[in-house]
Formats: structure tokens, C-alpha cells, sequence
């Protein structure tokens, strides 16, 4: 097959998704051709589909095959973002129609938007198949587990010219991170993806711009990203919780939430001001609530304790104003909160330890928001944190705590998918390499499933088991642990609220 049939396939696929319209096929044809240093068109017959990701790897090899690019990383994301951005609407294009699809419903503008970002190879459909995603059952539901195969992994020789590069022009600094407004239409160089086929939808949210775009590794459904215009730091106040609301008021079939805005308990980037949300129902949102109480000043303000692994407070209520401030109260009585009982120091110094993962949605038309209490301090014992992941189940997650695996989404490494077949070969006494970290734990499992174990049952075994590592995770991490002392201190929290 020719590269002629390639771009011709390529130009089909994107009439077909609507990303343009076949008046724009020449015009389309020869800019991808262009891209390739094609100065000539053959036009042959085509005799079969194939997907736009598929297509892009044929024209990135070709573009390899004859130097027009390097075999690197970087260069083949930034030529195929490249050839996509010939298909895809300016920006103000993009917001004309999701606006207009808003006025005719919200959902149907995300739905729009959405498969624009999937149909331009934004985000990474191909790649995300390769995760491998299930479901385990435990006493507070169904927690998601996903081991992330989906981002490629870079060679020696990209990471060696991202470091030769920094060091010779240390000054780039545009963007100034992965979430600033200015990747929109970003080609992207060594050491920053490639973004020329990045589109944002403008969104203003309590007098402030922001922006609304969809993660490339979507981890749930319509996984989005709600951005703000300013570089700034992240914070979670009372502004924060007033931008959640106003969020799902404006698209009340998504849920959003912040990381945290401390180090250890929040998520990867700290440095831009960003939440995230889609349109998914996670475990917690589903989790039964417990211990209900009213706040002393908040008569239209329902809360409760949740049953969930985490210290989570759900308010209720229909007035959003209502619910800012409560909130607002509950944070700031958080950030001050000591109860040495229960090891809650809120402050070392002037170090602060305190601080709250937010989620917000609309059920029913009653807003809810859950706040769930984090806590990032540290000791001998637990010099990562001792509301963190200990380090009887850091061989399976080390990483921080964010947003969404407080909700009941496990993100787990990419090393565990060939670690935990060594796992499953060591306990049916097959030769194997298992990794020395995970021989305590896989003796376990030996020593627990040993009437059970077989080549039909030990794949199901490790699965479930590794689901309650992750539950693990979370009820480390949480502040009020689940006993009947921690459930005292977290109700004497609550009694404080109306003292």
C-alpha cells in the first residue's frame, strides 16, 4: 500500500467524523502531503477503512522511513499533532458550536466536544486500550482498578536530549506547565508534548476565565479538566468551592473536584490552578451515608459522615450560596483542628498539615459536596506521610493520593502488569522473577488461597487482592481511621463545628 492510499484513507476518516467537509478534501490532501515533503499526488483506488490512529502510525513511519523527522518520542507525537491539526476547527470555531449545542442542552455540547477530542487523536483512544481497567467489590463498593499502560514510555535517547537540551537553553519556559491556556495549538519540542491539535472551550466561572478541555489518558469517562486562565498555585477557599458549584450548575450531568493543595496528600501538578470532573460515578459518590448532623447556622445545609475508607462530610442543599459557606466553615475549622487522640496535629511551626479534597455535582437538583479531610504530615515512622500509603502496600501504590483515587480509582504503574505475572507464576510454584518487594505479600496469598490455588483461579485471586491493597491505600489514608476510636474523633470534629 502507497502513501498515496494512506493520506486518501486519512482524508476519508476525517470526512466520515465530521471533522471536515468534503468540499475541504484537496485542500486537506495536499497540506498532509506537504507535511510529508510530497510534491506530487497519485490518486489510486481504496478498498478499505481504517481508524485515524492507525493511519497517523503509517504516515509517521513513512516520515521516519524517508528522515523527515527522527526516531524519537517527541518528534513522532509532534508530526502526527501536526498532520491532525489540518483537520481540526480554529478554536473561537470550536466554541461557536459547543455553545450553540449548550443552548440546546449542556450534555449534548460535552458529547460534541468529546468526540471531537477523541475523533483528533487528542485524546489517545489507541493507547488507553492497552490499560487494563476492572472492578473489585469490597465493603464500600465497587472500587476501580486501572494499571496505566496507556502513556509510551520514552527511550535513553530522547531522555539524554531532554537533559542535553535544558541544559543548553534552560530559559524556555513557554508554556510555563502542561496546563497553561497557552498549549492550545502548541506544536511542542523535546521534553513538551506536542499540542498542535489541542482545542479548549472558554468558560467563565465566578468572573474569572477558565478553560474546559478533556485529559489526553481519559482514566473515566469524559475525564475533563477544568483550567485556570492565570498560572497560579493551587488553593482551596471559599473562591474554589463558589468555581465547583458554579461548574456543575453549568453542567449538572458532570461531577468536579479539586486535589488537594498541599504537598503528599494533592496531586502531580500543584503549580496551576485546575479541577477535574466528567461525567462518571465513582464508588464514594455512590457510598451510603452514615451519621447525619445539621451546622448550627446552615438551616437549608444538610451533613453526614459517609461510609467510605476516607474521612468524607457530604452537604446537602439546594441554595449554592449556602453551600460555599458551609463549606468555607468546615475547611477553615479544618485547617485549626488538633486531636492529638487520634495523632491530628493541624500545624508544625508555621508548617500547615490540614487542608480538604472537594467534590462537587448535582443530583436531583440538590447540590451536593463532598469533603473529604486530608491531613499531610510526617514522622520517623512514616517519612512519606503518615496518612499515605504505608510501606506494607508501597509496592503497590507509592505514589500521592489525588483526587481521583480518594473518589475509588486505583491509578496504578505500568511495572505492575508484568510484576503481578510473576506474582501469579510464584504462586503456582512456577519458575518466575518476582520482584523481591512483592515476596511478603505473595506469601500471603500463598499461605491464604493454598486449597484454591490453580492456573483457572490465581489470575481472579491477584486481582481481588490487589483491589484490597488499593482499599489499604485509602484507609491509610485516611485521617479518621475506621474503628471505633477513629469514628469517636471524627464525630467529636463534627461536635466542634457547633461549639
Amino acid at each position: 500500500m502507497s502513501i498515496y492510499t494512506s493520506i486518501t484513507q486519512l482524508v476519508n476518516a476525517a470526512i466520515k467524523k465530521q471533522l471536515i467537509q468534503r468540499e475541504d478534501e484537496i485542500y486537506a490532501r495536499n497540506q498532509v502531503a506537504a507535511a510529508l515533503h510530497l510534491q506530487d499526488f497519485v490518486e489510486e483506488p481504496v478498498t478499505e477503512e481504517k481508524s485515524i490512529p492507525d493511519l497517523l502510525e503509517e504516515l509517521t513511519q513513512y516520515a521516519l522511513d524517508k528522515g523527515i523527522i527522527d526516531d524519537l518520542l517527541d518528534e513522532k507525537e509532534i508530526f502526527g499533532s501536526n498532520v491532525m491539526n489540518i483537520f481540526i476547527s480554529k478554536p473561537s470555531e470550536v466554541n461557536q458550536t459547543f455553545y450553540q449545542k449548550y443552548a440546546q442542552s449542556p450534555s449534548l455540547a460535552t458529547d460534541y466536544f468529546y468526540q471531537l477530542s477523541q475523533d483528533s487523536n487528542y485524546i489517545q483512544t489507541k493507547r488507553i486500550e492497552k490499560n487494563i481497567s476492572y472492578q473489585v467489590e469490597t465493603e464500600f463498593g465497587e472500587l476501580d482498578i486501572t494499571i496505566n499502560l496507556s502513556k509510551p514510555e520514552k527511550d535513553p535517547k530522547q531522555i539524554a536530549l531532554e537533559k542535553e537540551k535544558a541544559k543548553s537553553n534552560p530559559s524556555v519556559g513557554y508554556p510555563k506547565c502542561l496546563l497553561c491556556v497557552e498549549n492550545e495549538g502548541y506544536e511542542g519540542r523535546i521534553g513538551h508534548p506536542a499540542r498542535s491539535n489541542h482545542r479548549m472551550i472558554r468558560m467563565e466561572l465566578t468572573d474569572e476565565q477558565w478553560f474546559l478541555q478533556y485529559s489526553p489518558y481519559v482514566y473515566y469517562n469524559e475525564h475533563c479538566i477544568l483550567l485556570s486562565g492565570e498560572h497560579r498555585d493551587m488553593k482551596i477557599d471559599e473562591s474554589a468551592f463558589r468555581r465547583l458549584l458554579t461548574f456543575v450548575e453549568k453542567v449538572p450531568h458532570y461531577f468536579v473536584g479539586s486535589n488537594a493543595d498541599l504537598p503528599i496528600v494533592g496531586g502531580s501538578i500543584l503549580t496551576h490552578d485546575h479541577y477535574q470532573g466528567g461525567n462518571y460515578e465513582f464508588a464514594m459518590a455512590k457510598a451510603p451515608e452514615e451519621f447525619s448532623f445539621t451546622l448550627n447556622g446552615y438551616a437549608d445545609v444538610t451533613g453526614a459522615i459517609v461510609k467510605w475508607p476516607m474521612s468524607v462530610i457530604r452537604l446537602k442543599g439546594k441554595e449554592k450560596e449556602s453551600l460555599v459557606e458551609a463549606s468555607t466553615f468546615i475547611l477553615d475549622s479544618w485547617i485549626k483542628y488538633q486531636d492529638e487522640d487520634v495523632n491530628i496535629h493541624s500545624h508544625t511551626g508555621q508548617t500547615r498539615h490540614n487542608t480538604i479534597t472537594p467534590i462537587a455535582r448535582q443530583r436531583d437538583g440538590v447540590y451536593e459536596v463532598d469533603l473529604v479531610l486530608r491531613n499531610n504530615r510526617t514522622n520517623a515512622e512514616h517519612p512519606l506521610g503518615i496518612f499515605h500509603p504505608h510501606q506494607d502496600v508501597q509496592h503497590i501504590k507509592k505514589e500521592n493520593i489525588g483526587l481521583i483515587e480518594v473518589m475509588g480509582l486505583a491509578v496504578l504503574p505500568a511495572r505492575l502488569k508484568e510484576e503481578l505475572l510473576e506474582v501469579e507464576r510464584y504462586l503456582l510454584n512456577e519458575s518466575n522473577e518476582l520482584a523481591a518487594y512483592h515476596k511478603e505479600w505473595a506469601d500471603q496469598l500463598r499461605e491464604t488461597y493454598a486449597s484454591t490455588l490453580s492456573k483457572r483461579t490465581v489470575g481472579e485471586i491477584v486481582r481481588k487482592e490487589l483491589g484490597m491493597k488499593f482499599l489499604r491505600v485509602l484507609q491509610d489514608a485516611g485521617v479518621f481511621k475506621r474503628d471505633e476510636k477513629g469514628q469517636d474523633g471524627f464525630k467529636r470534629f463534627i461536635n466542634s463545628l457547633n461549639q
